[in-house]
């Protein structure tokens, strides 16, 4: 039987199954059964965060989220738009033996070069960090992570 460690989250109803000896769980957003890995169950366990207690919508989040810097592709690990499909979030997941450090911090920062989104949230399941970028690009941490706003635009004219 397999046994997941205890995260700093509601509990996630994930869908895991085992095929040819390969243990996996459901993406929702990617919809398809991905290896889970100590980043991975990190990774879905935020995910279930986001979407069931803070109302993100899937449709509007993208996994492992393709971008290019300094001409090689990288991927974020969550990034979640807003209504003009522009950039909003990123999350950078690690695995929980992960310490959360000022390199994950500046892994997020260099994906936000490319996307330029209002806030920045790093976890690694047991600590989660989140920061508000402003106009100037510089950041200050949050007490939490923020609700989904469905009125969210980058002018903030309540479209």
């Amino acid at each position: 039987m397999l046994t997941l460690p205890q995260l700093n989250l509601p509990p996630a109803s994930l869908k895991i199954i085992e095929t040819e000896g390969i243990i996996k769980v459901f993406d929702p957003c990617r919809r398809i059964y991905v290896k889970l890995t100590p980043e991975e169950y990190v990774r879905q366990s935020f995910l279930n965060y986001l979407i069931y207690s803070l109302d993100y919508p899937v449709g509007l989040t993208a996994v492992e989220h393709s971008i290019m810097i300094n001409g090689q592709r990288q991927r974020a690990d969550i990034v979640v738009f807003n209504k003009r499909m522009e950039p909003h979030l990123i999350v950078e997941c690690k695995a929980p033996q992960i310490t959360i450090n000022q390199a994950v911090f500046d892994q997020a920062l260099r994906y936000n070069t490319q996307l330029g989104v209002k806030y920045l949230i790093v976890t690694n399941g047991l600590r989660h960090f989140c920061a508000e970028i402003d106009g100037h690009n510089s950041a200050h941490l949050l007490p939490e992570i923020p609700k989904y706003n469905r009125d969210i635009s980058p002018t903030n004219n309540n479209e």
